[in-house]
């Protein structure tokens, strides 16, 4: 890399806009940063080299001074916005309602919102802050933010940590607050530096050349931000690892057993009991919302549970053996614990039927005496052939868990029983012979019109389902952190700024020049106080000057 030397001396970097030591602007160099068109020196990042403004040759430059732009920053921030909103438009597949009809994207989609949910589904928008495309598009903006803080951190606290004291006349002219002074005495500049000092100036003095500086660390502010973000971001990546992160849903009928998804197989839950409590219909607070609902108000909604581990080897076709847990009652917003992972009662479903019992009698028999009763549990999974005591065979032919007629054809809605249909086969164990009945709610069909015998339902159980969240979620300890830390970087850039005054003899007298990143007003009003009651002029706002003499012109 080539060396720039200055006339003061020190050693430069090939780029560097100003000298580090002297802030002596260099020739070549000036279009860099916009100094060769105006009469103002641009003090952004201080004149120093950065990689991305000396280098263009190789594959790995281009790529850095790509990510190094802070345009290219902010359009990925922009694609990464307006992906974020296309997926606001229908609900995640995740907050697919607990209570449709078909949780099945590929079905809800379509049923709910028509042509444009079907287009939503296949452009894979409905599971779109995990796909991997919306993960490179995340990391993309990391690796901008990361390659922009280092292409600018580095050279700047190089540039700030060399900088001197004497400064030449050319930096100093140019700079936004310049004044020069005759005829001041060693005493008044020493009254200034002392006055400067209370103001919480740091001094540097070197041959009575004097830098004032206070508030260095408000320039790292941005930096601390871009600290902030990465880890935001990161935290976001990680969400996609089960290690870290997972989200998924557990209906569980009461009485059930069954293994919670996510874990491995290696966590079950049972469902003792699940709870409903609404509110009294003859409370005055609570009637306008029942009346504007058209039904009771819930209260509480509630599932007892048992967790139990897996203790020992699992071994495919045995039943595992099972340790507690522990157990307790998950409600709205009062979530169980346990081993990292967090249960949320997040819906129900009410009037599943879980068991029918039928009679059989003869259709004779005006007083329809039972012949025996045939009890069908299970209603997920109902056995198919049962036995009376009197050898009368039962054998359920079609079964239809959720009932409906659709174009003159029997089909079941869903698998769930919520309105359960049976074809009946009956065998008589006197003739051998076979009749078939239908069977349902409300329902009950001769297929024939000929049968000796015919069912009738005389009881049945219903049970409610309970629908919970599992979650587990070590990456929001990352969020807090990231998000304090870019709060942290947000209060040091925003209120503090880098204050600089610099007092180099010239002659008799003094060249006084000052710069800030912002709040030129408090500068000056420091630069006041220093100076009261001395020979030393106050320093001139040059870009205002400049403005104000374009604008006379015009007129």
């Amino acid at each position: 890399m080539d060396k720039i030397k200055c006339e003061c001396g020190h050693v430069n970097p090939e780029g560097t806009v100003l000298c580090e030591a002297c802030g002596k602007p260099v020739e070549r160099n000036q279009h860099i940063d916009g100094n060769d068109k105006s009469k103002l020196l641009n003090m952004r990042y201080e004149g120093s080299a950065r990689r991305s403004q000396t280098y263009n040759r190789t594959i790995v430059d281009k790529i850095w001074n790509f990510f190094s732009s802070v345009k290219v920053g902010v359009w990925l921030i922009v694609l990464a916005l307006i992906a974020s909103g296309l997926g606001t438009i229908y609900p995640q597949e995740m907050y697919i309602p607990a209570e449709a009809e078909n949780r099945d994207p590929a079905v809800f989609y379509e049923a709910s919102y028509g042509l444009l949910g079907k287009i939503y589904y296949q452009l894979g928008l409905h599971n779109l802050y995990s796909s991997w495309w919306y993960m490179i598009l995340i990391a993309l903006i990391g690796v901008s933010l990361v390659i922009c803080s280092i292409d600018r951190f580095v050279p700047l606290r190089r540039a700030l940590k060399n900088q001197q004291p004497k400064r030449h006349s050319s930096f100093l002219s140019r700079q936004r607050l310049y004044s020069l002074s005759e005829n001041v005495s060693k005493e008044e500049q020493e009254l200034v530096v002392d006055r400067l000092k209370k103001q919480r100036y740091k001094i540097m003095n070197k041959d009575g050349n004097i830098l004032a500086e206070k508030n260095r660390f408000s320039r790292w502010g941005p930096y601390v931000n871009h600290i902030g973000l990465i880890i935001i971001l990161l935290a976001a990546i990680l969400r996609m690892t089960p290690f870290l992160f997972l989200d998924d849903y557990v209906w569980v009928r009461e009485g059930e057993q069954k293994v919670i998804p996510s874990t491995n197989g290696n966590y079950y839950i049972k469902n003792n009991r699940f709870i409903l409590e609404t509110y009294d219909e003859d409370d005055e607070k609570f009637q306008a919302a029942m009346e504007q609902k058209g039904e009771l108000t819930h209260k509480n909604y509630q599932t007892d549970v048992v967790i139990s581990k897996v203790v020992g080897e699992k071994i495919t076709g045995v039943e595992p053996e099972l340790e507690k847990v522990t157990e307790g009652s998950i409600q709205m917003n009062k979530p169980l614990k346990f081993d990292g992972y967090t249960l949320y009662q997040s819906g129900f479903q009410e009037n599943e039927f879980s068991s029918m019992t039928f009679k059989v009698y003869d259709v004779n028999d005006e007083d329809e005496t039972p012949l025996g009763e045939v009890k069908v549990e299970n209603l997920m999974s109902p056995e198919k052939t049962y036995t009376l005591d009197n050898g009368m065979e039962v054998h359920i032919n079609k079964y239809y868990p959720d009932y409906e007629m659709d174009n003159g054809e029997p089909r079941s809605v869903s698998k769930f029983p919520r309105n359960p249909a049976f074809v009946f086969e009956i065998t008589d164990p006197d003739t051998g012979e076979k009749e078939i009945s239908f069977v349902g709610i409300g329902k009950n069909i001769d297929a024939t019109g000929e049968n000796q015998y015919k069912l009738g339902i005389v009881d049945f159980e219903m049970r409610y389902v309970s629908g919970l969240t599992v979650r587990k979620d070590y990456t929001l300890p990352f969020f807090v952190v990231g998000a304090a830390i870019f709060m942290i970087g947000v209060i040091q850039g925003m209120y503090w700024q880098h204050r600089r005054v610099w007092i180099n003899p010239e002659g008799n007298g003094i060249a006084m020049a000052a710069h800030t990143n912002k709040n030129w007003f408090g500068l000056k009003k420091d630069i006041e106080k220093a100076i009261a009651d001395t020979n030393i002029k106050m320093v001139v706002d040059q870009e205002e000057r400049e403005r104000k003499e374009q604008e006379e012109q015009e007129a």
